[in-house]
């Protein structure tokens, strides 16, 4: 009993001993679980704060990275835009160099616009042996001066760029090409072809980088160089009539034209030895510079050379069929007014310039538009032989003053010199349309007057008027209505 009593005892003290350890037991798995929460509670509101943290700096190391980026790559783009487009050092005006591309520039003017000009002597051969009408035989003068001058907005790019022996050297082949070609051409689509289209394409390639070169030399006496230059539009226009006139009786239209290929196989060789171009590259920029018809004056100036354009290559391929057909002038008498209308003008193709480069390049052309208008309504009173001796004189030296300033007047609104090429090649590819609708509107004209040349010559004298309007407008937006201002 005693040690029944005992065990009890003993039972009973150890029961509260394990409800005490139950109670602690249950306490720390309490607590433990109140850690666990609060930890966990802990981490879901430390987790956000350290993902904003790190968000943070990942922007800022992206932004600082961003930011280094932008300042190299502007720091390069400015390396390259300077180095592209630095402006180009001053011209020379003068020395043996500059003059050697004047020179060289003289003949590339014969070669390419003497041939040109020369057109209306073939414009007679060609109207009594083929079978179509004036007006379709003037097409082919049309599309050859057409030709030379549209593709001149590509390759003043070209020259701009550095490649003018490369640019050069395709176009006098494909002009001389052209020549030997059409020497065995008997019909119309033949000469087309030849004279027209291979000649013309020829021509262009190597004529606009030519007058380009000469402008890049000269600054103060730019004017005198480009007019000098341009005497050999004249002197070309008077020599191929003069050789065509003599070998064809002899010789044949076959070998007359050889002959003027071999000319000018000879000329375009040595322009190839000598000419060089002086400025580096321009290797980035527009082909088209589209700012520019954002200007007036440069808007003004286009359009006074495209007007009188339309005007004058009609009155030069038309001249010696007047003679002939209102006046009754045979072939060889009728080719003397060839002659006159190129060459009356290559004494004043100097004289302008030289007054331009004192006060300016359209305070000369704008008064030489004024009286070549004059001149050119004059035509309409002409009914007789010296009549039309004089008016081709005339109208040869108010046409050659304005041409001779063309290019000049183009480079004066111009104001890089690395972008003479461009903006030149512009204007004279606008000027290509005028060229090859002038000729074939004012035939038409004329055909459907019966014959007769009045309405035609009034539209002529009217385009030339619209012309000096432009050039007036231009002159007004650059310098306002003073006349005492050079410009």
């Amino acid at each position: 009993m005693a040690s029944q009593e005992h065990k009890e005892l003993a039972e009973e003290k150890r029961r509260p001993a394990q409800n005490e350890t139950h109670e602690s037991g249950s306490n720390s798995s309490s607590y433990g679980d109140i850690d666990a929460i609060q930890h966990h509670v802990f981490e879901e509101e430390t987790e956000p704060t350290q993902k904003t943290e790190t968000r943070e700096k990942r922007g800022k190391a992206s932004e600082d990275i961003r930011r280094t980026t932008s300042n190299v790559l502007a720091q390069v783009a400015s390396r390259m835009t300077t180095r592209t487009w630095q402006e180009p050092p001053p011209p020379p005006d003068g020395g043996m160099k500059a003059w050697t591309q004047v020179a060289m520039g003289w003949l590339v003017i014969f070669t390419t616009w003497g041939w040109v000009n020369s057109f209306g002597s073939f414009q007679t051969i060609y109207s009594s042996t083929l079978p179509q009408s004036p007006s379709t035989i003037s097409w082919i003068g049309s599309v050859q001066i057409w030709f030379c001058l549209f593709i001149s907005v590509f390759v003043g790019r070209l020259f701009d760029a550095g490649l003018f022996l490369p640019t050069f050297l395709v176009g006098a082949i494909i002009q001389v090409l052209g020549m030997f070609l059409m020497s065995i051409s008997t019909q119309y689509w033949s000469l087309m072809l030849t004279q027209g289209v291979l000649t013309g394409i020829g021509s262009g390639i190597f004529f606009t980088p030519s007058l380009a070169l000469v402008a890049t030399y000269f600054s103060k006496r730019r004017g005198l160089a480009i007019g000098l230059t341009t005497t050999g539009n004249s002197a070309g226009g008077m020599i191929y009539p003069v050789v065509v006139r003599q070998l064809l009786p002899t010789l044949g239209f076959a070998w007359t034209a050889r002959v003027l290929a071999f000319i000018n196989l000879a000329c375009l060789s040595v322009v190839f030895a000598f000419m060089r171009p002086r400025l580096p590259p321009r290797k980035s920029g527009p082909i088209i510079d589209f700012a520019a018809f954002r200007e007036l004056a440069f808007d003004g100036v286009a359009g006074g050379i495209f007007a009188t354009s339309m005007a004058n290559y009609f009155t030069f391929y038309y001249i010696a069929s007047f003679g002939r057909e209102a006046l009754g002038l045979s072939y060889s008498s009728a080719s003397i007014l060839v002659i006159l209308i190129n060459g009356a003008g290559i004494i004043f193709r100097v004289i302008p310039p030289i007054i331009a480069d004192r006060i300016g390049p359209i305070n000369v052309i704008t008064p030489v538009t004024f009286i070549w208008v004059i001149v050119a309504f004059c035509w309409l009173a002409v009914d007789n032989v010296p009549g039309s001796y004089v008016f081709t004189c005339f109208y040869g030296i108010f046409s050659g003053s304005f041409q001779c300033l063309v290019a000049t007047v183009i480079s004066s609104i111009t104001k890089r010199l690395d972008m003479i090429g461009t903006r030149i090649g512009m204007i004279f590819s606008i000027n290509s349309f005028a060229t090859l609708l002038g000729p074939p509107i004012g035939g038409a004209i004329q055909a459907a007057s019966g014959g007769k040349y009045t309405g035609a010559q009034v539209w002529a004298a009217v385009m030339t008027a619209i012309g000096l309007v432009c050039l007036i407008t231009a002159r007004v937006n650059l310098v306002g209505w003073k006349i005492l201002v050079r410009c």
